[in-house]
């Protein structure tokens, strides 16, 4: 790791002078070398409707993830400025309203960057109530535009909600579908009938059900995973060509029964958070 950092600190400069230093002397070097603001770093903020999720970016790379609950957030937060000092802005994207606690922290220690509708997006937005549209859904689609130019685009974030978010090959944003998610198909279930046990996500043996758990497992998961590949067969469909973007808390889960080739990647919301910042601080 030492070795590294000093390497990227003197790559493309005369290393002759270096050649003849102590070994201890370099070390000494750099250790220090290692503490400066060699490459500026990114925090990346999403703030959902259960949980705020964060990553570290250096460029493209994505160098640590977290997950908060809401009250933690903040505390959460001072830790990654504390263990990445390189840290010079941050952006955040939010579902509801932010907590001020993460705003102090955030603006504290970064420059904060916040997506709202009056962002420089890389789509034209032609939803009928442009207004109404989630800013987590228009990050998404910024991210499909800017990481799968020239095509057509699902993005299908599987989370609290499961949304359909659809950008054509001109980059246009024309909309698309919002319905229950897994934990609200098993809480709803449970919280609107009189005998339906609490149950969470588990994946069904079979189709059929041979008892009350896993008639609702089969009726929660398969009917998800049902739905998908029908919306996804429509738009494959109507637009032939269509690169499937599958994201989301239970991206993973659901991924490994989906028959349809697809691009699963639980931190496609992180990941556009960083290319629309590139993007927008390079154009």
């Amino acid at each position: 790791m030492l070795r590294q950092c000093f390497l990227r600190f003197i790559a493309g400069a005369n290393i002759e002078p270096f050649l003849y230093y102590p070994k201890q002397k370099i070390k000494k070097i750099n250790r220090y070398l290692c503490h400066i603001n060699i490459t500026k770093m990114l925090l990346a903020i999403d703030v959902g409707n259960t949980k705020v999720k964060a990553a570290v970016f250096e460029g493209d790379a994505l160098l640590e993830k977290f997950v908060f609950d809401k009250a933690g957030a903040a505390t959460g937060v001072e830790k990654i400025f504390h263990a990445y000092p390189n840290i010079t802005h941050s952006t955040l994207s939010s579902v509801g309203q932010e907590e001020e606690s993460l705003l102090l922290a955030l603006q504290k220690n970064s420059e904060l960057i916040i997506v709202s509708r009056d962002s420089a997006l890389p789509f034209r937005n032609k939803y009928g109530t442009p207004h109404t549209l989630g800013i987590d859904r228009m990050v998404l689609a910024a991210g499909a535009v800017l990481q799968f130019p020239v095509q057509n685009r699902l993005v299908i974030d599987a989370g609290t909600c499961v949304t359909y978010d659809f950008i054509n090959s001109s980059d246009e944003y024309l909309g698309g579908a919002i319905s229950p998610g897994l934990r609200i198909r098993y809480e709803g279930m449970h919280t609107f009938t009189a005998k339906l046990p609490l149950l969470y996500p588990e994946m069904p043996h079979d189709i059929i059900g041979s008892s009350t758990a896993s008639s609702m497992h089969s009726g929660a998961v398969n009917g998800l995973l049902f739905e998908l590949e029908g919306f996804i067969n429509q738009y494959v469909e109507q637009y032939q060509e269509v690169t499937i973007i599958l994201t989301g808390g239970d991206a993973d889960f659901l991924a490994k029964r989906l028959k349809n080739t697809i691009f699963a990647n639980s931190n496609f919301l992180l990941e556009s958070l960083n290319q629309l910042y590139l993007y927008t601080n390079h154009k």
